[in-house]
């Protein structure tokens, strides 16, 4: 008999603190061991920690990491932080920063997103009611095909 993965969603807040995209990795790394989506740990997890460092670096207040799994084998990994400024690689329609020079410590974070994840985007949430507002960052992910 077939089953069928249910979904599935974890939200974690984190606080604006230099130790809070490491430990959010770490959960993302539990969360898809226990789903046995291990496969999925490499992109899942350079995708979170760029966009968690872009939460860290360029925002002020708290942020969250959110997972979401609707389909089997596909994992969406979201940052949400209290910014409403959307970065330049994620603006609709819009293209990334210039690649930095190689010597460069910084600036290929949201580059690495854009190559590695199946889709990416970006909601921006008016405050309404109990929202904060900010910013969601997402982006897609899945096995990866092997042609040959």
């Amino acid at each position: 008999m077939a089953t069928v993965s249910p979904s599935w969603a974890y939200a974690l807040q984190l606080p604006h603190d230099p130790r809070a995209p490491g430990i959010a990795r770490a959960t993302l790394r539990t969360v898809l061991a226990a789903h046995d989506l291990t496969h999925l740990t490499p992109t899942a997890e350079l995708l979170a920690s760029e966009l968690l460092t872009n939460a860290q670096l360029h925002t002020r207040g708290p942020y969250m990491l959110r997972l979401l799994a609707t389909e089997p084998d596909r994992l969406r990994v979201a940052v949400w932080d209290t910014d409403p400024r959307v970065p330049p690689g994620f603006r609709e329609g819009g293209a990334p920063a210039a690649v930095p020079p190689d010597d460069s410590e910084g600036g290929r974070g949201l580059h690495l997103v854009r190559a590695c994840a199946d889709s990416w985007g970006v909601s921006v949430l008016r405050e309404l009611g109990a929202s904060k507002g900010g910013k969601m960052l997402w982006a897609d992910c899945g096995p990866t095909e092997v042609t040959g």
